[in-house]
């Protein structure tokens, strides 16, 4: 049961859960649903009474797409949100310096880059968790003090507005909830990262952008292209979708300004001024300074202790991956926690968590850093050799910059050779089709569903003994067998129709492959003989007895 209570009264407030989440904006809420989702029971803190209302992240990829569906939001997500289409630069005099297409499909089977509106994508996944089994909503309520102990984590939560105490006679209401463990979502000043011996790495990468999200009364106004970066070094600007019916404008503070004087309405309307933007025909829905950092914590746990997305690390906006990677975050911790949580791991699984998010999320911050430098050139002189070395470089069909976030792992949970490396596709992130499963058709997580999942040419269970087997159903890991044969109806054969899979596994000589929850491939088996040592080295992963380097 799921309850708001701003008083601390309400019958379906608990003292004690598996996992209190601090904060409950995309990723606090991501995570509490996932682990409640696998029946965990998870308490948000949060200390703003209402949700924030006005726009902030603008986009999210294929593979968040497929995760926020995965938490019951596959029938929503097209409502909120809009294939991103494009993506172009253009320098001061207008010439195209760059454009990239985005496909409407992915492997993840989810348009590859998606434009959204954050509030109405927070108020989906809070009406989600309000219907899951399990997760208490704690809102008003600020983390203030926590005692880590042995066996778990006590944690005094004040009555708050959000920007100041409540206080009731003159005095503040405190309570005292207790977890296993306390995860911090709870954004760049989090508390709970106070609360641990964390250093912080900051590449010094700061630039102050002005940022107008604007609601255009002409709905039916075509913008081309959609999605546009100004090189301009004048004023590097963007102008981008905002999500369904909204437009965002971002521009970068000159030196010769103020940030007080840039964040004025009259400063956003003057900008706007040059769009033919103007308050006769939009409306200026919010106008603010962000200041973009480039920072990450070295460790994301201590103890009882783990922080997730903004407390975890800051990036510049200019590749869209800062709540992509904090929902990263979110899928590639929780089924590690549920497996500590129900004795099926050590503690030591926990530790992979930092080592496997460090990979994606440094190099999602260097290629944020490395097209924020591009893009935020005010040297006309180098910004003109910028533009050179583009128009070149399109003339040549090179593409200029890097590719975003390699979605691999290279260490961790995976199965490995001699040498330490991935072995074969394990560390890739999986495929996604639509399949037909016991008389569903559609993608395969919304039929099928999510979790642990060793799909195979042929029944796994052939090959496996009655121990493992049984191994495999207390850890709820699902045993399929993926087929191209229409007249296939049993309750493991899942039916391939797109094609998505078996000719996949035929290419890369496989015939097996072992998921793990957050989608990434543990492993693959080149026989049906060998898919038994593949669940054997998952089973010793998750007993291992020091952290995996």
């Amino acid at each position: 049961m799921q309850t708001d209570n701003n008083m601390g009264t309400g019958t379906g407030m608990k003292d004690e859960y598996d996992v209190l989440v601090v904060g409950a904006g995309p990723v606090g809420l991501t995570t509490a649903i996932q682990l409640a989702m696998r029946g965990r029971r998870v308490g948000v803190v949060e200390r703003w009474p209402r949700p924030y209302p006005l726009p902030r992240a603008v986009v999210f990829d294929h593979e968040i797409a497929r995760i926020l569906a995965s938490l019951g939001l596959n029938d929503v997500l097209p409502t909120l949100s809009e294939p991103a289409e494009d993506y172009e630069w253009r320098n001061g005099k207008g010439e195209t310096l760059l454009r990239l297409a985005f496909d409407d499909t992915s492997h993840s089977g989810w348009p590859f880059m998606n434009i959204f509106t954050q509030p109405r994508l927070e108020a989906a996944l809070e009406d989600r968790a309000r219907v899951v089994p399990g997760i208490d909503i704690l809102r008003g309520w600020e983390a203030v003090d926590l005692t880590e102990e042995p066996t778990g984590v006590e944690l005094t939560v004040a009555e708050s507005a959000g920007d100041r105490p409540v206080l009731r006679d003159g005095v503040r209401q405190h309570r005292t909830l207790r977890a296993a463990y306390v995860i911090g979502c709870d954004g760049a000043n989090s508390f709970v990262r106070s609360r641990m011996r964390t250093a912080m790495t900051d590449l010094g990468f700061q630039y102050n952008w002005l940022v107008l999200d604007v609601v255009p009364h002409d709905q039916d106004r075509v913008w081309s292209p959609r999605n546009l970066q100004v090189c301009d070094p004048a004023r590097p600007s963007t102008v981008v979708s905002g999500g369904p019916g909204r437009r965002r404008w971002e521009f970068m503070r000159l030196p010769s300004e103020t940030i007080t004087e840039l964040n004025r309405a009259e400063t956003a309307w003057r900008l706007l001024a040059d769009w033919d933007v103007h308050p006769g025909n939009a409306t200026l829905e919010r106008h603010t300074v962000y200041t973009f950092q480039a920072r990450w914590a070295e460790s994301w746990r201590q103890g009882r202790l783990l922080i997730a997305g903004d407390a975890a690390h800051q990036m510049p906006p200019f590749a869209g991956q800062g709540m992509c990677s904090g929902i990263r975050d979110a899928a590639n911790l929780t089924w590690k926690l549920d497996l500590v949580l129900s004795g099926h791991a050590g503690e030591a699984l926990l530790d992979t968590y930092t080592a496997e998010r460090s990979q994606h999320l440094r190099h999602a911050i260097d290629l944020s850093v490395h097209l924020g430098r591009i893009i935020c050139e005010p040297d006309p002189a180098a910004a003109a050799e910028r533009d050179a070395q583009m128009l070149a470089d399109q003339q040549a069909r090179r593409n200029p910059l890097a590719g975003m976030p390699p979605q691999t792992l290279t260490g961790g949970v995976l199965v490995r050779q001699a040498d330490g490396t991935p072995a074969g596709p394990a560390g890739e992130l999986g495929r996604q089709g639509r399949v037909r499963f016991r008389g569903r058709k559609g993608l395969f997580d919304q039929v099928a569903g999510t979790g642990l999942s060793l799909l195979a040419v042929e029944d796994p269970r052939q090959v496996l003994d009655a121990d493992t087997v049984a191994w495999c159903e207390r850890l709820g890991i699902r045993l399929l067998r993926i087929t191209n044969d229409p007249t296939a109806d049993g309750p493991v054969d899942v039916m391939d129709l797109d094609g998505t899979y078996l000719p996949h596994l035929s290419q890369a000589g496989q015939q097996a492959l072992l998921l793990r929850p957050d989608h990434y491939v543990f492993g693959a088996a080149a026989r049906m003989t060998d898919v038994p040592g593949l669940v054997t080295a998952l089973r010793d992963e998750l007993t291992l007895a020091s952290p995996v380097q």
